[in-house]
């Protein structure tokens, strides 16, 4: 009989999972567990004993974490599977990949140090890097080395390649957060209703969502925003007391608050730290025509910026939206994954 519904004949690579305790994760100001796991792919014919392998890094978007893209999937595939078939059809070489657990109380992550949500870059650099390149054979060296992400991992990937010069090889980024002014401001009107609705009352409103059987799309809104005040424009002196860039009753932008944003946008950064991304084999971009967040445009003027400062980087725009672009990793992962493969450390 004929199947409707193709199954995966590809050899399977196996999932391992390395349980640690981290340290600079035990100071976060909501209390998040830092018990956690590593989940690790290992390819097919994988050896302790062969030539160390590449490593990519998968960081998640907002709402998701690295072990989520594990799940069964009632249509197309999950991240191993897809690298099954990618590295079974000869598309890429046999690569590890890591898939870090960064989920917090506020949804999600940007992969970067806040006091207001947990030193998540330290987390990765200091601790998971080590914890695989000692528990797996992969090469320690910075051009054999990868990170991809899509939507906040993305921009997580993207970040750090320019705030961590020497770690990373090569970096592939899909509708990562980009131009904060298009992407970000028009979600303030939403999070400013949300949160009038409970008189302001911010840990309330986090405590009613995580209670909450069904959360509305608003609340998540809110939930987001709250998350990049967080992650942008932490207080210091009260990590748990969220800033947010406008007025609680007019909705008006503040200056100050908006400025400590605008910051950490991906075309700022670009500006004094884009000479990090020269010494990458490799930097994809990738956004949707139809982006519902908008980054088409940010990201269209990012590659412009990266191509006035002479940065090599491969970007292009597909018909579709913000969601359902899992299949954009048949084209960046081969793509990372040659650039790392061999040779010498970039």
């Amino acid at each position: 009989m004929t199947r409707v519904r193709e199954g995966s004949d590809w050899p399977s690579g196996s999932i391992q999972r390395f349980a640690h305790r981290s340290v600079v994760l035990a100071d976060n100001p909501w209390g998040d567990r830092c018990d956690r796991e590593l989940c690790v792919y290992l390819p097919p014919d994988y050896s302790e004993s062969g030539a160390p392998l590449a490593s990519l890094w998968d960081f998640a978007a907002f709402t998701n974490s690295g072990p989520g893209h594990l799940n069964w999937r009632h249509h197309g595939e999950n991240l191993h599977q897809r690298l099954d078939r990618l590295i079974g059809a000869g598309l890429m070489p046999p690569v590890v990949v890591a898939m870090p657990d960064c989920y917090t109380s506020l949804g999600g992550n940007q992969y970067l140090n806040s006091p207001s949500v947990g030193r998540y870059a330290d987390y990765i650099l200091l601790e998971l890097l080590p914890l695989l390149e000692q528990r797996v054979n992969v090469a320690s060296e910075a051009g054999r080395r990868g990170a991809f992400g899509k939507s906040s991992g993305g921009y997580g990937a993207l970040t750090q390649a320019m705030r961590s010069p020497g770690v990373w090889g090569a970096v592939a980024c899909h509708a990562g957060d980009v131009g904060f002014e298009t992407v970000y401001r028009r979600d303030f009107p939403v999070a400013c209703g949300v949160l009038d609705r409970v008189d302001w009352d911010i840990e309330g409103f986090l405590r009613g969502f995580w209670a909450s059987p069904r959360p509305t799309r608003a609340d998540y809104t809110t939930l987001m925003v709250l998350a990049m005040a967080a992650s942008y424009d932490p207080d210091p002196d009260a990590p748990r007391r969220i800033r947010l860039p406008f007025t609680p009753r007019t909705c008006e932008p503040i200056p100050e608050r908006w400025a400590n944003w605008m910051a950490h946008d991906p075309l700022v950064l670009v500006e004094g730290h884009g000479a990090a991304l020269t010494g990458l084999r490799a930097l994809y971009l990738d956004v949707g025509t139809r982006d519902e967040y908008h980054i088409q445009y940010g990201t269209r003027a990012l590659s412009a910026r990266l191509e006035r400062l002479g940065i090599d980087h491969h970007f292009e725009e597909f018909e579709g939206g913000h969601t359902g672009t899992d299949w954009r990793l048949d084209i960046s992962l081969p793509f990372i994954a040659r650039a790392l493969e061999s040779g010498p450390d970039s």
